[in-house]
């Protein structure tokens, strides 16, 4: 990258951060974690000040090289469309996106310079900060229902059908048998070798999770089987459901590790995948993405009510919302939670997958 075009956007970037003239700044640069295809720095160093002399900052510039997400093609430049919106203006003090200092936007790219939050984040959240971050998304989603009807004109935004594409990549993302038993296949080789043995035999049309599940070679108990068979067998029922619940603005890709508690508030970042989806979709996720299987409980319990009670302050809600929740869990990380025992091997019974099974059967 040329230096002095760096430079540039760098003291224009600090000079709106600051709110001060900058006559000079010396910055390094550290990698933080990116997302598909990006590339996420934190920027640090020393602007040099009109007004106040040497002031040191830190600030990140996140870019993203174009790509397709199936079903979303325009995801990879959402977050810059949504900078350039009014979406800005529907956040509280107690729940926002971090501030967007500048914005750049390519033919195969977009460049981002956006506030660095800092605080607590990913599995170092406590029970009770996961239950305020459950309570301020329920007041945002349900203050934008009433107030905010222009955001229906942003129309960036991801459809509603997200859910519903999310889970049939398990039913139709299928594979040749002679790529999965070659050598660029990376799926791990006792996998590979329980095909060669038809213990696991591919299923025309399915992916390879959904034939796994299906096969002799599957050991997980028939019970935790027929879990994940069951919402199979009644995904038209449960969408059916699904499509009578209220229509809210999510996330959607609310986990632990984009969720921030910083002096008392919630910082959300990330929102590449924000759209239209269903009342509690956004909750499914936090209780189970990223979590230890031994809080899925406890989560359940206690995020659930939280967010309703945010809900409820604004809009009126069905009081059978907690059995979607359940039926969204299994609809969005059922075939990962088999995935994930499947691929860790012959000693995975204690894995993230199995243990997540067991626990999100014990709470239907």
């Amino acid at each position: 990258m040329n230096n002095v075009v760096e430079n540039e956007i760098l003291t224009c970037v600090l000079s709106k951060m600051l709110g001060k003239a900058i006559t000079n700044a010396t910055y390094q640069t550290k990698q933080l974690q990116g997302g598909t295809l990006g590339d996420v720095q934190l920027v640090t160093g020393i602007a040099d000040t009109v007004e106040a002399g040497k002031v040191p900052y830190k600030v990140v510039c996140k870019k993203q090289k174009k790509w397709e997400r199936p079903g979303d093609p325009n995801s990879w430049r959402r977050e810059y469309d949504l900078y350039q919106s009014n979406l800005a203006e529907t956040f509280a003090s107690h729940l926002r996106w971090p501030k967007c200092y500048h914005s750049k936007l390519g033919d195969e790219s977009i460049e981002l310079w956006i506030e660095y939050i800092d605080g607590v984040s990913g599995k170092d959240l406590t029970i009770e900060m996961l239950e305020q971050a459950a309570l301020e998304l329920g007041r945002f989603q349900g203050r934008i229902t009433k107030q905010h009807d222009d955001i229906r004109d942003i129309s960036c935004l991801g459809d509603a059908g997200f859910l519903a594409r999310e889970f049939e990549q398990w039913h139709n993302q299928s594979f040749s048998y002679d790529f999965l038993v070659s050598e660029p296949c990376r799926i791990p080789e006792h996998l590979k070798e329980m095909l060669k043995n038809s213990d696991i035999q591919l299923v025309d049309g399915k992916s390879f999770e959904y034939s796994c599940l299906r096969s002799r070679g599957c050991d997980i108990p028939e019970n935790l089987k027929q879990m994940i068979m069951d919402i199979d067998n009644r995904k038209d029922e449960l969408f059916n459901k699904l499509n009578k619940l209220p229509i809210l603005l999510c996330h959607r890709d609310f986990w632990n590790e984009n969720i921030f508690f910083t002096d008392g508030a919630i910082r959300l970042i990330d929102w590449d995948t924000a759209g239209w989806g269903f009342l509690g979709e956004d909750i499914a996720s936090l209780i189970v993405d990223g979590m230890d299987a031994g809080r899925f409980e406890e989560n359940y319990s206690r995020l659930v009510p939280a967010y309703l009670k945010g809900l409820t302050e604004n809009m009126d809600i069905s009081p059978v919302m907690e059995m979607h929740v359940l039926e969204m869990i299994l609809i969005k990380f059922g075939y990962r939670m088999v995935q994930d025992y499947m691929f860790g091997g012959i000693s995975s019974n204690e894995s993230w997958g199995m243990n997540a099974l067991k626990q999100i059967y014990l709470l239907l």
